[in-house]
């Protein structure tokens, strides 16, 4: 009973062990994953990776970092179920309140993480702005997390290694989130964002005889333009309606509303919103009129 019970006894710090071993190799990837996914989603968000390179960047790509990310998280809770020394149960790890500050704000930002992440799949049945204010909850679900991993690593004794790597990954994520809150008038002349072209004046050619203008502004050579918006490269920022307000208008609950088919007198204007537009989420097709 004796030897039994010794052997009992040993085995437990041992699984223990192993456990904690697992959840910080968790932590720390979802640490990692979660200054990945910010940063991405920054990139995607205000088209930078285009301006850089000169690519569109894969929209797809932060959905599967943020969900790596939920994912690890999620895996890193789950691991203290299995602890046998602190007997933690299901309401441990999903309530945030009861238990040291730190445990209280990685529940709580993992959390956020998990309701943004449902959220999403929820986009086009809620209304748009709405929905981007949950969204961007993100960040201080990702300012939480990171302060509950910093001090995690200051008790766990892990300082050393969240300093080289932590701060690695970490200062590129601040650097594009104050940047991401930055005005766009101020990225603009920083030369973040692509600078506002001067209007065009109309065309003298297009709204002539000579040039076979009729007077319902259509081109005679049978061609008219069309203006289309892609809905999930516009951030809203206004600039095409300060270039063509007859053609563009941001509404107060977040739409923007503009002309399909407009006169052909009223191309310039499209055209100059269509290249001051920093998303580049403004296109014109010349089709051939009916």
């Amino acid at each position: 009973m004796t030897a039994t019970s010794t052997v009992i006894n040993l085995a437990l710090p041992q699984h223990d062990i192993g456990v904690r071993e697992v959840a910080a190799l968790s932590a720390r990837a979802a640490y990692v994953l979660m200054c990945f996914t910010l940063c991405w989603g920054i990139f995607t968000a205000t088209g930078w990776i285009r301006r850089l390179t000169g690519h569109q960047a894969i929209r797809s790509g932060h959905m599967i970092l943020a969900t790596l990310t939920v994912a690890t998280g999620v895996t890193h809770a789950i691991v203290f179920l299995l602890l046998r020394e602190q007997g933690l149960n299901v309401a441990g790890i999903m309530i945030p309140f009861g238990g040291r500050f730190r445990h209280g704000l990685g529940i709580l930002g993992l959390e956020l993480f998990i309701a943004i992440t449902i959220a999403t799949g929820l986009k086009n049945f809620v209304n748009y702005r709405r929905w981007l204010r949950f969204h961007q909850l993100a960040y201080p679900a990702v300012a939480m997390t990171v302060v509950h991993s910093w001090f995690g690593a200051i008790a766990n004794g892990h300082l050393a290694v969240t300093w080289l790597a932590g701060v690695t990954v970490l200062t590129p994520a601040i650097t594009l989130t104050a940047l991401r809150i930055t005005p766009p008038s101020l990225l603009i002349k920083a030369g973040l964002l692509s600078a506002a072209p001067k209007a065009a004046p109309p065309m003298v050619s297009e709204m002539s005889a000579t040039n076979g203008a009729s007077a319902n502004g259509h081109a005679r050579n049978g061609r008219k333009v069309t203006v289309s918006v892609d809905n999930q490269r516009c951030r809203r920022y206004g600039i095409c309606q300060a270039e063509s307000p007859d053609l563009f208008q941001l509404l107060a609950d977040g739409r923007l509303r503009y002309v399909r088919d407009p006169e052909n007198g009223k191309r310039a204007g499209a055209q100059a919103a269509a290249r001051a537009c920093p998303m580049q989420a403004i296109q014109l097709q010349e089709v051939r009129s009916r």
